[in-house]
């Protein structure tokens, strides 16, 4: 008989190619897939891995089991969802993968919303890239993902994955409290052209938007410091070495020394909360998403009103959650 734990290594191991980032996605140690391979082995007889180097590579026997795996795991997943669908539960582990500023400024609201209401549930959350959450949702990795949605720059929405907007954020310009601009409301583009900046690194959105948007008024960007992080950008503004992009969501309290402007053209992003279409009857995602939701609603002061989501009949009673935040 196969293991299913074990069926989800494989699954895993095929689909990142390693060991190490299959144990990141399961929240194991890399020794604990391993040992799960090995028992594969021994259950189905047949050779799993073989090494390559320093890393591992699937034997064709793998790869047919690997592909039998997408789909037997598929069809556990749906039927447990429609159970506890029936039951109306709000139990179990899910994992919930946000982008920093998300992870910040909107999942923690969203705990404590949980744990007063589903002590039963156990909610694994995981800072990630922009881009990991809808991938690793739509792979089945991941059971609610937060993602963004800039008007620049707008997502690609895979089939089978839905979608529900939890608040609208915008980005704005930071400045030093002694530069001209900064007693202003609104600023223009054009009033930025030669001004020293603080940008996050080539092909992040903001980056993308501060470039685009110069050229678009004939100039480039005049960017004298790259830094990822927005409390860094924030110190280096308020040492009033340059302008910075920085998102509303998630930024905290200012450093003294810097003010926030509204920038026009405006920089907005869309942010969602996302899960698999074939989830939606499981009260547990809807009790996630739905608190997610309710969060953006407060976090940010440039939120959108967000409807009530649509409940099936068996997740209508209002449930709990003891939250663990274990991150790998």
């Amino acid at each position: 008989m196969l293991n299913l734990d074990r069926l989800r290594t494989l699954r895993a191991l095929a689909q990142y190619g390693s060991v190490s980032a299959a144990a990141d996605v399961l929240y194991v140690s890399a020794s604990a897939v391993s040992q799960q391979i090995h028992k594969l082995e021994h259950e189905c007889g047949h050779r799993i891995v073989v090494r390559n180097g320093r890393g591992v590579e699937l034997t064709p026997v793998a790869r047919l089991l690997a592909d039998r795996a997408e789909r037997i795991l598929e069809l556990v997943d749906r039927t447990e969802a429609e159970l506890q669908a029936h039951r109306g539960d709000v139990v179990g582990t899910l994992t919930l993968g946000a982008f920093p500023t998300a992870a910040r400024g909107l999942v923690p609201h969203a705990l404590r919303l949980l744990g007063e209401r589903a002590p039963d549930l156990e909610l694994r959350v995981s800072e990630m890239d922009f881009a990991s959450p809808l991938v690793q949702v739509e792979r089945g990795d991941l059971d609610v993902g937060v993602v963004q949605d800039w008007a620049h720059s707008p997502l690609s929405w895979p089939a089978g994955v839905a979608k529900r907007l939890v608040v609208t954020d915008a980005a704005k310009v930071a400045l030093p409290e002694g530069h001209p601009l900064a007693e202003r409301a609104t600023v223009g583009i054009g009033d930025l052209v030669d001004e020293p900046w603080i940008s996050r690194a080539r092909r992040s959105t903001c980056h993308e938007w501060l470039v685009l948007t110069m050229r678009s008024h004939g100039a480039e960007p005049r960017i004298v410091h790259t830094v990822s992080e927005h409390p860094t950008q924030l110190a280096l503004v308020a040492a009033g070495v340059g302008l910075a992009v920085v998102p509303t969501l998630g930024l905290g309290p200012l450093p003294a020394g810097v003010r926030i402007v509204d920038v026009e053209p405006a920089l907005t992003r869309r942010v969602y909360a996302t899960w698999r279409t074939d989830a939606s009857v499981r009260p547990s995602v809807l009790a996630v998403v739905e608190a997610l939701a309710e969060a953006g609603g407060t976090v940010s002061p440039v939120t959108s009103p967000c409807p009530a989501p649509r409940r099936d009949a068996a997740a209508s009673t209002p449930q709990t959650i003891h939250v663990t935040d274990s991150r790998p």
